[in-house]
């Protein structure tokens, strides 16, 4: 279960056969402004959607536009250069203005053909999973209804779950993990749901996850001040292409030590990745 005093910002980095993961998590911060424009999302009408399936990695990921500028510019030989992206694909930005900076890069009339002909498909939408643990038995949720905002451009992306309704049925995707010890039994009860969210814009993206009592905010700035000083505050880039496309949030909720029928907001975790 990850707290709410974890650190914030590990990145890691691109290895050659390793997929890119951008992974962080949150502090307290100082919530600064997001986008007024707001589109609410339901999580819960992701009851239905069927988890992302497991994602089998090649042992060569895509070229990018630095690799192909980087190759090209230590002398590979076009030819060569043209295979290798026709074997590989390209997660290269194959726009007009991105051919324009991988010519004036230096890389050959051949090579941009190729980028042109093969690279992948520019992302139009992110899938995101969600999973909610709880810890304990207990029976609702000292705050009942979890929030993460989306930067994305001059929008705000605002997903809601109402964990008193979640808690009280049976979910599509509902296990029970055991963690019990040797000192004690635990059980956690893990809720996940998976949907399909469009991004406008590529690049660096804020996420903002927060507990509250409030059943309508549409903004973060609707939060109060403790529910703001709980919150966590992520960034994710946002790559043009790629094979994969997948970012996951984990919340966590502990049973309350005094009020042992109610569940307390514990943290968050958030990463991405793209392969």
């Amino acid at each position: 279960m990850l707290t709410h005093a974890l650190a914030a910002a590990l990145a890691l980095a691109t290895a050659q056969t390793a997929p890119r993961v951008s992974t962080a998590t949150g502090q307290p911060v100082a919530v600064s402004p997001f986008p007024g424009q707001t589109q609410t999302y339901n999580l819960v009408q992701w009851d239905s959607n069927q988890l992302p399936r497991l994602y089998e990695r090649s042992e060569q990921l895509p070229l990018t536009d630095e690799e192909v500028t980087k190759l090209a510019q230590a002398g590979f030989d076009e030819a060569q250069l043209v295979r290798m992206i026709e074997q590989r694909r390209c997660a290269c930005d194959a726009s007009a203005d991105g051919l324009i900076r991988l010519k004036q890069a230096g890389v050959p009339r051949t090579v941009l053909d190729a980028v042109s002909t093969h690279a992948l498909a520019p992302h139009r939408e992110l899938e995101v999973l969600v999973t909610l643990d709880f810890t304990g038995e207990s029976r609702v949720a000292r705050e009942a209804f979890l929030y993460f905002f989306v930067e994305d451009g001059e929008l705000t992306r605002v997903f809601t779950a109402n964990l008193p309704e979640l808690l009280s049925r049976q979910n599509a995707h509902e296990t029970r993990v055991d963690r019990s010890d040797i000192l004690r039994a635990r059980t956690v009860r893990r809720i996940q749901f998976a949907g399909k969210v469009p991004l406008k814009t590529y690049g660096a993206h804020r996420v903002l996850v927060a507990a509250s009592a409030s059943p309508s905010l549409t903004h973060p700035s609707q939060l109060t001040d403790a529910e703001r000083q709980k919150a966590q505050s992520y960034t994710f880039d946002y790559p043009r292409s790629s094979l994969q496309s997948l970012c996951r949030l984990t919340a966590g909720y502990k049973r309350d030590a005094v009020l042992t029928y109610k569940w307390n907001f514990q943290g968050s975790r958030f990463e991405c990745e793209w392969n």
